[in-house]
C-alpha cells in the first residue's frame, strides 16, 4: 500500500472523529489547550489502537480466508463508507461540552469501530501495521484538534460535508483494492 492510499485512508477514518470534534467546538465558548489535547488524544489514539487490534485478528484468521480477502476488504470498506454517508443525512449527533473520560471514551470508541474492520483489511493487504497506525493515529489527532476549532469558530456547517466526503473516500479505496485484485489496474 502506497503513502497517498494510506494518506487517503487515514483522512476517510479520521472524518467521524473530526465531525465529533466539531460538535464539541461547538459546545464550548472558548476551546483550550487541554481540549484540543483531549480531543486529539482520545481520538488520534483510539484511531491508532483499533486498527492494529484489527489486524491481530485479520492475521490471525487470514489463513482461512485468504481466497475472498479482496471481497472482504471491498465489502467492509464499502459497509463503512456507505454507513458513514448514511449518517451524514441523519440527525445531528447531540454532544454535551464536557471533555471528561465518561463523555470521551465512548465517543472515542465509536468514531474507531471502522478502524478496527480496516485493521482487519491490513491483515490480508500485508499492510507493514506499525507505521500505519501511526499515521493514521496522527492524521486523526491533527484533524481532530482542526475540527474542534472549526467547530467552535464555523458551526455545524462542515460537519454533514465531512462524513460525506469520509465515506465516499472509504468506498472509493475498496472499490481499488477489488478491481486490482481483478487485473483491472
Amino acid at each position: 500500500m502506497s503513502i497517498w492510499e494510506l494518506f487517503v485512508i487515514a483522512v476517510g477514518l479520521s472524518m467521524d472523529a473530526f465531525a465529533v470534534s466539531v460538535c464539541k467546538g461547538l459546545s464550548v465558548k472558548k476551546v483550550k489547550t487541554s481540549h484540543r489535547l483531549t480531543v486529539g488524544l482520545y481520538f488520534g489514539g483510539f484511531q491508532a489502537l483499533m486498527p492494529f487490534l484489527g489486524f491481530l485478528l485479520g492475521v490471525r484468521f487470514q489463513s482461512l480466508i485468504v481466497n475472498l480477502d479482496h471481497w472482504i476488504a471491498f465489502v467492509l470498506l464499502a459497509l463503512i463508507g456507505g454507513n458513514m454517508i448514511r449518517e451524514a443525512f441523519g440527525e445531528g449527533e447531540d454532544v454535551d461540552d464536557s471533555f471528561m473520560p465518561k463523555t470521551m471514551f465512548p465517543l472515542a470508541v465509536a468514531t474507531s469501530i471502522d478502524a478496527l474492520v480496516v485493521g482487519v483489511t491490513f491483515a490480508f493487504l500485508q499492510v507493514k501495521i506499525l507505521p500505519a497506525v501511526l499515521y493514521i493515529g496522527t492524521t486523526t489527532f491533527l484533524l481532530s484538534v482542526l475540527g474542534l476549532s472549526v467547530g467552535n469558530y464555523f458551526g455545524a456547517k462542515y460537519e454533514q460535508k465531512a462524513e460525506i466526503l469520509g465515506g465516499i473516500v472509504l468506498i472509493g479505496m475498496g472499490i481499488k483494492i477489488l478491481l486490482e485484485h481483478l487485473g483491472v489496474f
